[in-house]
């Protein structure tokens, strides 16, 4: 059976009771490290085959990133914290090397068929993808994604706020799920590189906390394998070091996918 990249590099290996093992593959860092989203992506996937029911999808994810992991293998302890009639929470630590690299709480369960129905968030307007520039490819993990700018100023370009996103698919397209889209909410360069008078910053934005809340059953029905996401991120404060970062991921045809925001250091 034909794998996309992502699905490679994402899997995990069980090997032992709530046990798996990933092994981190250098195309998917930034700088110094791997990309936080694609920790993410990881993580999610070892809590799903923990869950094993389909029908609960990913709802929440919070990680916090404790030091920087190296290329190879690594380990991932799980632990269902609580299973109910319709919601299962679940912890998850990935070690390398036996020291801790991240740790993550998350929320699986079943669509609700009752509740109130609001949604004031709107998704952006902007070109559709062919008409937008792609962004310029700087550091291994541009090769994964297909980015198509369209919100903001380009990065370093002295915009007027610190607003950024765009189109984006993987380079091998599929069908978003939750660990593509756990990726995604970290996938962009960050919004404060598109802020007024801010230089390149030489120790990156490294993500200390990240959260997800995914707002629609992934994979949707139906859904086109090759279709776009749509990213937005927003900076507000920037301050003793420290920037937040919100994001929303939005389908071709205006169903809010998910919602994020990270903590992450600016140095």
């Amino acid at each position: 059976m034909t794998t996309t990249r992502f699905e490679r590099d994402t899997a995990v290996e069980r090997v032992g009771d709530g046990v798996f093992e990933a092994r981190l593959d250098p195309g998917w860092w930034v700088m110094a490290g791997p990309n936080g989203g694609y920790l993410a992506a990881i993580l999610v996937r070892a809590l799903e085959a923990a869950v094993a029911d389909p029908a609960r999808t990913a709802r929440s994810l919070t990680i916090h990133y404790t030091r920087v992991p190296v290329e190879g293998v690594a380990r991932i302890e799980t632990r269902l914290e609580r299973a109910g009639g319709a919601l299962s929470t679940l912890s998850a630590r990935l070690f390398q090397s036996g020291q801790l690299v991240a740790l993550a709480l998350a929320a699986f369960s079943r669509p609700r068929t009752t509740g109130i129905e609001l949604c004031e968030a709107r998704m952006p307007e902007v070109p559709p993808p062919a008409g937008c520039p792609p962004l310029e490819r700087r550091i291994p993990i541009h090769q994964r994604y297909e980015h198509r700018w369209a919100i903001g100023a380009q990065p370093f370009s002295g915009g007027d706020r610190a607003l950024a996103g765009g189109w984006i698919r993987l380079a091998e397209p599929r069908c978003v799920d939750a660990a593509q889209a756990a990726a995604f909410a970290d996938a962009f360069p960050p919004a404060i590189f598109s802020a007024p008078q801010v230089e390149r910053l030489a120790g990156g934005v490294p993500t200390i906390d990240l959260n997800v809340h995914f707002r629609a059953s992934l994979p949707r029905a139906g859904a086109a394998a090759d279709a776009f996401t749509l990213a937005v991120f927003r900076s507000r404060v920037a301050r003793e070091g420290f920037v937040e970062e919100d994001g929303e991921l939005w389908s071709e045809d205006g169903v809010l996918l998910a919602q994020s925001r990270q903590l992450a250091l600016a140095r």
